[in-house]
């Protein structure tokens, strides 16, 4: 069984398109859903090692439990193979600078420049 903690809350904001996530150990994530679909743990975007790009303006239009372990993320561009398990979306949380960074870094490397939208931390 794994150590890592279940959310107790899961509540999707729209207008900011950001997903909180409460746990009982206090800690606190604000994910927002471009963050969400560049590391979703699906095969076509995690197990092909391609860059997602282009993901700015993305949202969520619906999120369903998967038994007691994870849920399915459905995205507005059509994205919905991505099951994100408790271990995956804590992960996001506690490491999301880290990953935001390698993504932006990622993104540079590649080429890309990412279109700049309001931020929803702001």
């Amino acid at each position: 069984m794994s150590d890592t903690p279940v959310p107790e809350e899961i509540n999707f904001n729209p207008k900011t398109r950001v997903l909180e996530l409460g746990y009982a150990d206090g800690n606190r994530f604000q994910l927002p859903c471009e963050y969400l679909r560049v590391y979703s743990p699906s095969v076509e975007v995690s197990g092909m090692g391609e860059l997602t790009v282009y993901k700015e303006d993305v949202s969520i239009t619906d999120i369903q439990p998967m038994g007691n372990y994870a849920i399915r993320i459905y995205f507005d561009d059509g994205h919905k193979s991505g099951i994100y398990s408790w271990e995956h979306l804590y992960d996001l949380g506690i490491h999301q600078d880290q990953h935001w960074q390698d993504y932006l870094q990622r993104l540079q490397a590649a080429g890309y420049k990412r279109k700049e939208i309001q931020d929803a931390k702001s």
